[in-house]
C-alpha cells in the first residue's frame, strides 16, 4: 500500500474516531465533573504561568472553561477551543457569571485554526491528552505559540487514578487505531520529553506532580456518578451492558477506588494525580 493511501486511510479513521471522541464528552454532564477539578489544577496551571493583562491566551480543549475563564478574568484576551461546542453552554454561562468575555471555538487540538506564533500562552487542563496523535498535538502546540511564550498543560498521570481507571475499561473495550496513543501518556515526563523534542528540540521544559482531591460518599457513590456524568464512562457502561460485562468492570473500579481511599470515616477520599507541564518557547 501507497503512503499516500496509508495516509488518506489513517486521516479517515482519525476523523472517524474525532467525531467519536465530540460525541463522547458530549454525553453525560461533563458540567458536573469539570466543577469538581475546577479548582486545585486551573489555579495551580496559573499560578506557575502568570497571564497578564491583554495577553493572548488560547485554552485547547477547553471544556466548560475552567482555564479560560480565569485568563479571562485576569484580563487576557482568550480563546477556548474544543472538539465538543455542545460544552459551550455552560462555558457561555459561566462567562456571563463571572462577568468576563472569552472567544469560544469549536476546533481540533489535531489542527488548531491559527496563525504561527499567534498566541502569548497556550493552556490545556485534562483535554489534550485525549486527542489522538500526541505528536501532532505537541507540533501544533509549538506552532501557535509565540516565541518568548508558554504553554502550559495539566493532564492525568498513568500511575494515578484516572490513568488506572482509563486501563480498567481498556481491558474491556475493543483496542484503540494503531495510530492512537494512550491519553496518559501524557502524563509522563519521558513522553512529553519526546513529543516536544519532535516539535521542537529548543522548547525547554519543566514537571511538577500533584493531585486533586476527589470526596464522596463511598466508592459506589463516586462510580455511581461517574458512570452518569463522564463522558468516557458513559460511553463504555452502554456498550458493555449490552454485552453483558458492564457489571465486572464496575466492580473493577469501585475496588480500585476502594484501594486508593485515604478517608478513615466511612467515606472516600482519593487523590488524583496529574501532570503539569511548562514549556517555554525561545525567543
Amino acid at each position: 500500500m501507497s503512503t499516500t493511501m496509508r495516509t488518506a486511510q489513517e486521516e479517515l479513521a482519525a476523523a472517524q474516531l474525532k467525531e467519536a471522541h465530540r460525541a463522547t464528552w458530549a454525553a453525560g454532564d461533563y458540567a458536573s465533573v469539570a466543577e469538581i477539578i475546577d479548582d486545585v489544577p486551573p489555579r495551580h496551571l496559573l499560578d506557575r504561568i502568570a497571564v497578564a493583562p491583554g495577553e493572548d491566551v488560547l485554552d485547547v480543549a477547553t471544556g466548560t472553561g475552567n482555564v479560560a475563564l480565569r485568563a479571562a478574568k485576569a484580563g487576557a484576551r482568550v480563546v477556548g477551543l474544543d472538539l465538543a461546542p455542545e460544552l459551550f453552554d455552560t462555558a457561555r454561562r459561566r462567562a456571563a457569571e463571572w462577568g468576563v468575555h472569552v472567544q469560544w471555538l469549536q476546533g481540533d487540538a489535531e489542527d488548531l485554526p491559527f496563525a504561527h506564533g499567534r498566541f502569548d500562552r497556550v493552556l490545556s487542563t485534562f483535554g489534550i491528552q485525549f486527542a489522538p496523535r500526541h505528536e501532532t498535538v505537541a507540533r501544533e502546540l509549538v506552532r501557535v505559540t509565540r516565541p518568548g511564550g508558554t504553554i502550559g498543560l495539566v493532564n492525568w498521570t498513568p500511575e494515578g487514578q484516572v490513568g488506572r481507571m482509563l486501563t480498567i475499561l481498556g481491558r474491556y473495550l475493543p483496542p484503540p487505531p494503531a495510530f492512537a496513543s494512550p491519553p496518559p501518556k501524557w502524563g509522563d515526563e519521558e513522553h512529553v520529553r519526546e513529543l516536544f523534542a519532535v516539535a521542537d528540540a529548543r522548547v525547554e521544559l519543566e514537571f511538577e506532580r500533584a493531585t486533586t482531591p476527589w470526596q464522596f460518599s463511598s466508592s459506589n457513590a463516586y462510580v455511581a456518578f461517574m458512570e452518569a456524568a463522564y463522558g468516557p464512562m458513559v460511553k463504555a457502561r452502554e456498550r458493555l451492558t449490552a454485552e453483558g460485562t458492564w457489571s465486572e468492570c464496575r466492580r473493577e473500579l469501585v475496588e480500585l477506588m476502594d484501594e486508593l481511599n485515604v478517608a478513615t470515616d466511612g467515606t472516600m477520599h482519593v487523590d488524583k494525580e496529574y501532570l503539569l507541564v511548562i514549556a517555554r518557547v525561545p525567543s
